[in-house]
């Protein structure tokens, strides 16, 4: 388990976002400066607003966020960044929101799969190596190949689900 999944996914009553945050981004740093590509302020800063919470943010509310911080940006600084931050395995876009998610393994470079929370909207990343390994045999079987792919589940995370007054069955 990386760092930044341990501090973002100890559980609802312990959860501290700024650390989460403080982790996410030391993390890329770290991994930046590893790979020698350059994490500029301005990529720091879409990162950082990326990570503001576990939901889907969509580039212009990025936009929106910037300016709200008194920070001068044109759209296509922050789209810029947006795609160096995904070559670089930092976020994920989240295909049917047209939004984006921090990435809580960004050592790895890897397609993501999410659960998402149709009430709360938390994005959840998952360890889906199985699903990749079904999806590639049946590839195989189809003579197909698989130039990418995303598997987005939606339904109610275990909080939402409680507040619901049901059993939650996993």
């Amino acid at each position: 388990m990386t760092e930044t999944q341990k501090a973002c996914n100890p559980g609802p009553a312990t959860h501290d976002h700024r650390r989460c945050i403080a982790t996410a981004l030391r993390e890329a740093e770290d991994l930046c400066r590893a790979r020698a590509v350059n994490l500029t302020a301005t990529r720091r800063r879409v990162l950082e607003l990326v990570w503001q919470g576990h939901e889907p943010v969509k580039a212009y509310q990025i936009i929106n966020n910037f300016r709200a911080g008194h920070q001068a940006t044109k759209p296509p600084t922050v789209y810029r960044a947006l795609d160096f931050l995904m070559e670089n395995g930092l976020v994920h876009r989240i295909e049917s929101l047209n939004a984006f998610v921090g990435c809580t393994r960004p050592e790895n470079r890897h397609q993501a799969d999410f659960f998402i929370c149709t009430a709360c909207h938390r994005v959840d990343e998952i360890d889906s190596g199985k699903i990749a390994a079904t999806f590639e045999k049946l590839a195989r079987q189809q003579n197909f190949t698989i130039s990418h792919k995303t598997v987005e589940v939606y339904g109610l995370c275990r909080a939402c689900h409680e507040k619901t007054g049901e059993q939650f069955h996993a």
